[in-house]
């Protein structure tokens, strides 16, 4: 099965994400198939804090890509930012 979930990064204390698909049996920071977006929690001011490229998150879930709970949050999170 293949999902999209979260892949951590940055440092100790200082963590950011990317937004990947993936397939499921692969461990979290791993191999992935691609990288839609990413998210980054401590943002503060100007930075930017989350960016999905929305076409190729409908194309995953078009041929049955499943989201993490987390991913499926953040989309929303980002639906609603560009209303």
């Amino acid at each position: 099965m293949v999902v999209i979930r979260l892949s951590r990064g940055g440092s100790k204390a200082r963590p950011f994400f990317n937004i990947v698909v993936a397939d499921k049996r692969v461990r979290r920071d791993g191999r992935f198939l691609e990288r839609i977006g990413f998210y980054n929690p401590t943002a503060s001011g100007q930075e930017e804090g989350l960016r999905i490229v929305q076409d190729r998150l409908t194309y995953w879930r078009s041929v049955g890509a499943q989201a993490s709970p987390t991913v499926e949050r953040l989309v929303r999170q980002a639906a609603a930012k560009a209303a």
